[in-house]
């Protein structure tokens, strides 16, 4: 991790890089990357750190609280939510590179330029994901998801063009506002997470070439569910709990569950473990939004060596129909990905 303070004369000294360094020269690696998407990039950080900033300051203004309002989604709205899906806006908007922008807190997609937009690409966003956490002083985040404009495509962009499946993003990443602030993305060659170091202003290349671990001590569900989940999930859960036989992995696993999407899935990447969101009685379709969570997250954890899946299939060959479409999510590292399909398909118990 990089220090606290860092000083002009270290970053000149290629002790560390800056995220700017680095989507400079990792340019060509997404296919058919122009200086378009470095400025998009870079827009997205710029916008990151605007929003860290308010976070940062949330006990001392009224962004606290929530609007009164109610979302796409049936949830009510935090100030804060509203606060970071218009810096996000407000920063696609400036730079230009993108055509169309899709954001949970928003009922229709938002077309950026009616006309003929130059623009290549199309950005599908999570502002403040974890929101209810805010007023509790708990990890949030941002979740980000990129498209090309399709090439054939002639005319306004419109929603119809944002609704490719995950396997066709050209980047997706998150932003954790917690103890520190750290962005992570992919363009599908491998993971590199940042951290701002707020005394220069910059995002300083901390994790390069993240690696999930294949097998993880801890799973991450929202338990007070239990009775409505599908009985292969429920023995799954019981085998984690189980104290293990001495040639299993060592049971019994730990809960973790934070609440924000983005925390959970971070922990899980780092030190090995799994995020489950099923489809239940009240969601049936679960409840992560498929476009704005899901997609990301399953592109940037394959890229790290993860499975994501929704049970039944990849969650990155799951047709979208709807740009708030939901999908249940198995998440994490691949032994314990597969493990729970397994589970699942009714092909173990939890004594065996």
């Amino acid at each position: 991790m990089p220090s606290a303070t860092l000083t002009a004369s270290t970053l000149s000294g290629g002790s560390l890089k800056t995220l700017e360094q680095f989507i400079i020269e990792r340019e060509s690696d997404s296919p058919g990357s122009t200086g378009q998407f470095s400025r998009l990039l870079r827009d997205l950080a710029l916008a990151a750190k605007v929003v860290e900033r308010d976070v940062r300051k949330a006990g001392l203004v009224d962004i606290f609280g929530e609007t009164g309002d109610v979302n796409v989604q049936g949830e009510v709205q935090k100030k804060l939510d509203l606060l970071a899906h218009e810096e996000f806006v407000r920063a696609l908007r400036r730079g230009g590179e993108v055509c169309l922008i899709g954001s949970e807190e928003h009922a229709e997609a938002i077309p950026l330029q009616f006309d003929d937009c130059q623009g290549k690409y199309i950005v599908l966003f999570d502002p403040l994901d974890g929101s209810s956490n805010v007023d509790v002083n708990v990890s949030i985040g941002t979740i980000f998801s990129i498209y090309k404009v399709p090439e054939d495509h002639a005319g306004p962009v419109s929603v119809e063009n944002a609704l490719q499946p995950g396997r066709d993003q050209v980047a997706a990443g998150y932003i954790v506002y917690g103890s520190s602030t750290i962005l992570v993305y992919t363009t599908g060659n491998g993971v590199n997470g940042f951290t701002l170091d707020p005394s220069i202003g910059e995002f300083l290349l901390s994790h390069p070439n993240i690696r999930t671990p294949e097998m993880g001590e801890m799973y991450s569900i929202n338990e007070g569910n239990y009775n409505s989940w599908e009985p292969g999930l429920k023995e799954y859960i019981k085998w984690m709990q189980t104290e293990a036989p001495e040639d299993d992995p060592p049971r019994p696993f730990t809960t973790r569950y934070i609440g924000s999407f983005v925390a959970d899935f971070h922990r899980n990447l780092m030190k090995g473990g799994v995020y489950i969101y099923p489809a239940n009685a009240r969601n049936p379709s679960g409840k992560l939004r498929l476009m704005y969570e899901a997609n990301p997250m399953a592109f940037i954890i394959e890229q790290a060596g993860g499975i994501a899946s929704t049970g039944n299939g990849r969650i990155l060959d799951v047709p979208p129909e709807a740009l708030h479409q939901r999908c249940p999510v198995y998440i994490g590292s691949p032994k314990m990905v597969e493990m729970a399909k397994s589970f699942l398909a009714g092909e173990r118990t939890a004594r065996d």
